[in-house]
This record gives C-alpha cells, structure tokens and sequence, in this order.
C-alpha cells in the first residue's frame, strides 16, 4: 500500500499533468475507471504503472478483472495519496500512467483512410477531446493535430475523450499545409469547415461527402485563416435555423462528421 502522499513516486505522478513533464518523460495521465478500462483493452502494452484504492477495485470488479486478463499488476494506495496524484478532484479511484504513442501522418495517409480529420490551432482541451471522441463515433480513420493545438495528453483532453484516445490513430505536431498535400495524394477530398463557407447542404448535394474525405476545423475564436482556406477543395459551414449566435466548434464538427459518415454509408 502506498500511503505516503509526500513521497517522490506520487509527486512524479503529479507532475504528469503539466506538461514540461510529459514532454521530458514521453508519459502521460490516466485518471478514472473509464480510461483505464480502455487503455487495457485496446493499448495494455503502454501502460507503466496502475494505482488503485481498495474501495474502487472492489467497486469496479470488471476493470480489475480487465488488468488481470492484461498481465497489468495494480498498487494500491491511499485516496490522499490518490488525491495527490491526480488532475481533477475527483478520480474514481483510478490512476495509471501510460508511454505516449502518436502516429505519424505518412502511416495515416498510408493506410488507404476514408474519413480524416485534421484540427488546427484548437486550443481548448475539452473541444479537441470531444472531438476526437466524435471522430471515433463516426467511423473516422485517423485524427491529425497541428503544432499549435493544444497537447493531446493534457489531462482535460485525455479526460474528454472517454477512451477514443485509445481506438484510433492520432498525429501531433504536423503542419497544416504538409497534411493537406498528404491529404490530395492519397485522393482525399479536403473540406474545411467554416462560416465563411457554403451552405453543408449543399457540399451534401453535390455528393462530395460520399468520397474519401479529410475535414478541417479551425480555432475556435478565429477559425481558419483566408490564406489557409485557399488550400482546401470546399469550405463549408454549418447552417444555423435558431437564434444562436454561433455554434460550439466541437458540436459543428460532430455534425460535419457525421454527415460524411452517413453519406460513405448510404
């Protein structure tokens, strides 16, 4: 039982959550049942360390069994020590940390996707981690993250995507431009979202969702820069029939997303 929340094995856990500390080590959070039940179901072999307080492997029998079947030996602790470990006030329990693993662009575009997404300069963890988990629900191949949006281990984004983290493909650190050139050989017809854009109904009746596609998303205060919109086949944007003055950028690209998954599926 680890007990000691002072000690240097718990303030080492603690530090993941900034992320000079990530970026030095190459690990990152887990905190709760959800995400750690998918990182050893979908990426055991990443996991470096599984906390847990007695009371939640007890709750949680099925996330125990789980590390069991993963070959994942579980420490207990505390709840102050895991308290002291984790980002958010309350973890359920559960902590691990896990060896990053992101995917290069050149291994996405080889893989013959049909549905990419590429998300520039989104700065808010919790629409970057919602959308992922978007992503994930509609049946996309690969998620692409520039060089200016926020870290993909950042642990409000881990936390957002509910598990999606570990079901696909994810690149960090790529140029815009450089993806969209990737996107256009490998026959993706590029699309950006943005409400200088057309109507999605009518990027719909063209047909041009039922193709590979690769959608773009922006910042969620600026969105895409004119220069950078000249780059994408089509710009499109998400009509709006209420009185709301715009739509959350996470919810736009949902609708965006699933509206070529439907159209692929038709």
């Amino acid at each position: 039982m680890l007990d000691n929340p002072r000690s240097p094995r718990v303030r080492s856990v603690a530090k993941l959550a900034k992320r000079a500390a990530r970026q030095e080590t190459g690990l990152f959070l887990l905190e709760g049942p959800q995400a750690v039940a998918e990182a050893l179901t979908f990426r055991p072999q990443l996991l470096v360390e599984l906390y847990a307080t007695p009371t939640a492997l007890e709750r949680y029998t099925d996330v125990a069994q789980t590390a069991v079947d993963a070959g994942v030996d579980v420490e207990f602790v505390t709840e102050d020590v895991l308290d002291q470990m984790a980002d958010t006030v309350t973890p359920q329990g559960f902590i691990a940390v896990a060896h990053q693993f992101p995917t290069s662009i050149k291994d996405i575009f080889a893989g013959d996707p049909k549905l990419v997404v590429i998300l520039e300069e989104v700065r808010d963890p919790g629409n970057l981690g919602t959308i992922i988990r978007a992503a994930d629900a509609a049946g996309a191949d690969a998620v692409i993250l520039t060089g200016r949006t926020v870290d993909l281990y950042n642990p409000k984004v881990v936390r957002s995507t509910t598990g999606s983290l570990f079901h696909l493909p994810i690149a960090v650190g790529a140029e815009l431009e450089a993806a969209l050139v990737r996107a256009h050989a490998a026959g993706l017809k590029t699309i950006a979202a943005d409400v200088k854009g057309e109507s999605l109904l009518d990027v719909r009746a063209d047909g041009d969702l039922s193709g590979p596609t690769a959608w773009v998303f922006g910042n969620e205060a600026h969105g895409l820069e004119d220069d950078q919109l000249t780059l994408v086949d089509r710009v499109a944007s998400v009509p709006i029939y209420g009185a709301a003055e715009s739509m959350n950028l996470a919810t736009a690209a949902s609708v965006c997303l699933y509206e070529s998954a439907f159209a692929q599926r038709a």
